[in-house]
């Protein structure tokens, strides 16, 4: 059974996939046989964007990961398909053919009613006393592995392992609950293994393969998941997982296991890796631009003392660290693409384009528009003061997608960089070898290859 076939049994709502007729009308390029695209798209993303919008257009067709898709591009197209007015576009169809066998039914991969219920319910794990409790364990967390760290004074080290080590623990704490050990690297390993599996080249479960290492990640946390829900039933608890599981609907009840299983395993994923990705950003931008450093440094002293904890309460007065936190999300954002599947045929750019089709915009490509963020390259958190966004178009900067689908966890995302980033730059200078720049992967969330080196000199 092929992968195709494997999807459309699994999910027999679905209408059928598409060939090439059916697109003929749309301008682009089929690629290779089999591979289409695909291996040109992986290996530079921003060049094939580049290339196919000088050649077509900002509406081109192309063939790559197994079928047809039409890239919208611009501010425009962001709105159309985020804020999807007249429910077009289906989110757990685009993201499906990526995520199903990893994530299935999590946030992403519903929609309409189905999401909207969901999506209220979840809220819970966000309000504010529960974002306190967070904010307590993320200082806690990170004060004390920035004090490890500070014991290689001036050592050159990597920063993407740390600090993906760094979230990945710090979610078994704030999301689950449970102390750094054995069990937390466990599960932590397992998320590891599914997000590497979302874009293997294998497919299929095959021995060997990433896919069969993340599908096994996923076996392993749905069993730890429904161990723990009747004992987190009957108990309370800040930890997102417990609010979760005590957590009710609009009636009145609350979600059932699986539905809980599918969530958390969708959480933990979301999270971790792209506030992972947004900090290694930043923090590559900040070496860059020492005289940053030393400004947001000023502001943070303002509001706490050097690796004192930040409080919830003060998370709003570091303004000048939101907006290059923005900038840095605007420069590499986590999330280079984003996934739809039209439902109905629609109109957009001169071209009619049929129900079934696989769609997708592209954030990076947006965030990099000259009409929109003169000079593209050069980083600037000055773009993100209340004058400049609000002369701008609302779906110019899309980091966390928009509409009913906006990241759920945004929020929590903010409060976490600024913490770490008090922490990190009220003790540290981050110091870069001069002419560094490391090579990036895109693909499926940015990170340095070479995992960033930098050195953190103490103050």
């Amino acid at each position: 059974m092929s992968e195709r076939t494997a999807m459309l049994a699994a999910h027999p709502h679905w209408p059928p996939f598409h060939s090439r007729d059916a697109l003929a009308h749309i301008p682009g390029e089929d690629g290779m046989p089999f591979l289409g695209t695909t291996l040109e798209q992986l290996k530079d993303p921003r060049a094939f964007t580049a290339k196919m919008v000088a050649r077509f257009g900002k509406i081109f067709r192309t063939r790559g990961f197994g079928g047809y898709q039409v890239a919208l591009l611009g501010p425009e197209a962001n709105e159309l398909m985020l804020f999807d007015r007249d429910k077009i576009f289906s989110s757990e169809q685009g993201w499906g053919p990526i995520l199903w066998r990893l994530f299935p039914r999590g946030l992403m991969l519903m929609d309409f009613d189905h999401h909207r219920m969901d999506r209220r319910t979840l809220s819970v794990a966000f309000k504010p006393e529960p974002m306190k409790y967070y904010a307590d364990s993320l200082n806690e967390g990170i004060a004390a592995r920035v004090r490890q760290w500070s014991e290689a004074d001036g050592a050159e080290m990597l920063f993407y392992p740390a600090i993906k080590q760094l979230t990945l623990d710090l979610a078994a704490t704030s999301f689950l609950g449970i102390a750094w050990g054995p069990e937390a690297d466990r599960i932590n390993q397992a998320f590891v293994d599914m997000v590497a599996a979302s874009v293997g080249v294998a497919r299929t479960p095959l021995p060997f393969t990433k896919m069969a290492r993340g599908v096994a990640g996923r076996r392993y946390l749905s069993d730890f998941f429904a161990r723990a829900i009747p004992e987190r039933r009957q108990r309370e608890g800040s930890d997102i997982f417990t609010q979760i599981c005590h957590a009710v609907d609009e009636n009145g009840a609350p979600l059932s296991d699986q539905a809980i299983i599918d969530h958390m395993n969708f959480l933990m994923m979301a999270a971790h890796d792209t506030i992972t990705s947004s900090v290694t950003s930043m923090v590559w931008l900040l070496g860059q631009h020492p005289e940053w450093q030393e400004r947001l440094r000023a502001e943070m002293l303002g509001v706490a003392q050097a690796g004192a904890p930040l409080s919830h309460n003060a998370l709003g007065q570091l303004e000048l660290t939101e907006m290059a936190f923005k900038e840095s999300l605007r420069m590499i954002p986590p999330v280079p693409a984003i996934p739809r599947r039209a439902l109905k045929p629609f109109d957009f750019g001169g071209y009619t384009i049929p129900a079934g089709t696989h769609v997708g915009i592209n954030p990076t490509y947006t965030h990099n528009m000259p009409e929109y963020w003169p000079e593209p390259e050069k980083f600037d958190p000055m773009r993100f003061t209340p004058e400049q966004v609000r002369e701008r178009h609302k779906y110019a900067w899309v980091p966390f997608g928009g509409g009913a689908h906006m990241c759920l966890g945004l929020h929590f995302a903010y409060m976490q960089a600024k913490i770490f980033f008090h922490h990190l730059l009220t003790t540290h200078r981050i110091v870069l070898d001069e002419g560094y720049t490391p090579e990036w992967q895109a693909w499926p969330i940015p990170k340095p290859r070479d995992g960033l080196k930098i050195r953190l000199e103490k103050i």
